[in-house]
């Protein structure tokens, strides 16, 4: 049987809930939602949905790393949004952050995101 393997990224902040960063399973890591906050500065929120959208990217790509894996090896992302509108300024931010991979997506406009952000992303990605 194989284990699971719960485990929270250094250097990011660690979750607020009952939850882990992430959790690692039969060479699979499913990523928690993450928003875009500044590590190590709680108190300080990214402003446009540009600077969000690079933020949150950065912690995922924490969160993989913790888990011995990468952007190039991201199966799957689910993309939360605050606004529709939101859109344009969000996938040109995603379209740098994994350039020529181009893992399955899925975009969910939604209502108000937690404390106040404007995106959240959850990810799976196979561990090397």
């Amino acid at each position: 049987m194989r284990t699971l393997e719960c485990l929270n990224a250094p250097g990011l902040n660690p979750p607020a809930g009952h939850y882990s960063h992430a959790v690692v399973h039969g060479g699979i890591a499913y990523l928690a939602g993450q928003l875009p906050h500044v590590p190590g500065q709680p108190d300080r929120k990214p402003g446009t949905i540009e600077e969000q959208a690079r933020q949150v990217l950065s912690n995922v790509d924490q969160v993989l790393a913790a888990c011995g894996s990468r952007r190039d090896r991201v199966l799957r992302c689910t993309v939360y949004v605050s606004d529709i509108a939101h859109w344009p300024a969000v996938n040109k931010a995603y379209g740098e952050f994994f350039g020529e991979h181009r893992p399955a997506r899925a975009v969910v406009p939604v209502g108000e995101l937690h404390h106040g952000y404007a995106i959240e992303v959850e990810v799976t990605a196979a561990v090397d």
